[in-house]
């Protein structure tokens, strides 16, 4: 306990160091009180007083003092803000008293360091962040976004990610955020598909037309993805975009399919046909061979594909296409045939798109299985595998 007498001493002191022990004891004081209003006022003058000392260092310890505290006194506070830039630093980052209409007047103005302290405050409210964001700075529209508790608007998050969608920083700052609207999502995919591409240590390590192959497949997956979630959400204006920019087509339904995206394919049709989601979901679940094609008469889909998709769902209904790439392949392998035999090897235009993509996957796919059953083989395995002697002249020299 510091007698009164003492603090007036610690106060008056020329020493900056005394006086600004005197700043932090007021401080604590003033927040701990519990005794006369006519002392809790006195506490009050004494912190107005200290916010006139010439020193820095007693006006950073009185700011010290108030800092993390509710209670601190807003006039204090206030005047601490406009302080020199230390203590405003200080003040802007932690102080619960400041509210956004005191920051917003500021942010017009702020230099980066200061926008720094307030980007790093236990909460930032998303009108304030956006403000910080229409300031244009790089490094301090990353902090924000990459604190993914702040709820950024939909709008704003669709205006960056199409201005800065090139920086890598950004795009996975963005791709990070749950709430990163689906069109947003995918104009992000294409631009890291870009960038892959372009990218000298991709380049090198595959041959262009399979590196062309394994990117449309990574892109056309990300998008049955997004649309998956967004059909799980119940919205529809993903796919909506998607059927007017043109971007539903064969090679998409096919691929929804084959890799268990089945809600996002039935959303597709949906919109295709502009038919009920729960009546296409029916159909899909149990409907007849004949109803199928009724349905994806109605989405404008030709004979052929029409035939070639209502297969695939009757296959699909019977295999988990979502997690096994053994069913996977099966799959793709017989609807390959089946194409085949049905066209004795000369497959028709309206199914050229189709079949490509189908001897795509079967490759793919026939890879994914092997690992699969060389895995489990290895695991079960109890003893080593009996293999042919070489004959020692057909032996390959080392190379």
């Amino acid at each position: 306990m510091v007698a009164y007498q003492e603090f007036v001493s610690l106060s008056q002191s020329p020493d900056s160091e005394e006086r600004g022990s005197a700043a932090h004891l007021s401080a604590l004081a003033y927040l701990n009180h519990v005794g006369p209003a006519d002392e809790q006022a006195a506490l009050y003058a004494s912190l107005i007083g200290f916010l006139d000392d010439p020193s820095v260092k007693v006006r950073a310890a009185l700011a010290y003092g108030l800092l993390h505290s509710s209670e601190a006194p807003r006039p204090i506070i206030l005047a601490l803000l406009h302080d020199s830039a230390v203590i405003s630093r200080a003040v802007l980052q932690y102080s619960p008293v400041l509210i956004d209409a005191d920051l917003m007047g500021l942010i017009k103005t702020l230099d980066q360091p200061m926008l720094l302290a307030i980007c790093q405050r236990t909460t930032v409210s998303a009108r304030l962040a956006a403000a910080m964001i229409a300031r244009n700075d790089f490094q301090i529209t990353l902090r924000l976004l990459k604190r993914t508790e702040i709820a950024l608007s939909d709008t704003l998050l669709r205006d960056l990610a199409t201005n800065l969608g090139e920086q890598s920083d950004v795009r996975g700052a963005l791709l990070a955020r749950s709430d990163l609207p689906a069109d947003a999502r995918l104009l992000l995919v294409q631009r890291v598909t870009e960038a892959l591409k372009g990218a000298r240590i991709v380049k090198g390590a595959l041959a262009p037309e399979r590196l062309g192959r394994v990117l449309r497949d990574g892109a056309d997956t990300a998008l049955a993805a997004i649309g998956e979630r967004e059909a799980v959400k119940a919205s529809g204006a993903y796919v909506s975009c998607l059927v007017v920019s043109d971007r539903i087509n064969t090679r998409v339904l096919l691929h929804a399919v084959v890799t268990g995206h089945v809600m996002f394919f039935a959303d597709c049709l949906a919109e295709l046909a502009q038919a009920p989601r729960a009546k296409v979901f029916a159909l899909l679940e149990s409907g007849s061979r004949p109803s199928l094609n009724a349905l994806l008469a109605r989405c404008g889909l030709r004979e052929g594909v029409r035939n070639l998709l209502a297969r695939l769902v009757l296959y699909a209904r019977a295999s988990d296409l979502a997690d096994d790439a053994a069913a996977r392949h099966y799959v793709v392998t017989a609807l390959t045939e089946e194409l085949i035999v049905e066209h004795d090897g000369v497959i028709p235009d309206e199914l050229e798109e189709a079949f490509a993509y189908l001897s795509e996957q079967n490759i793919v796919l026939a890879r994914k299985a092997a690992r699969g059953v060389m895995s489990a083989f290895a695991s079960d395995a109890t003893s080593p595998m009996a293999l042919p002697d070489m004959d020692p002249r057909l032996a390959l020299p080392a190379a």
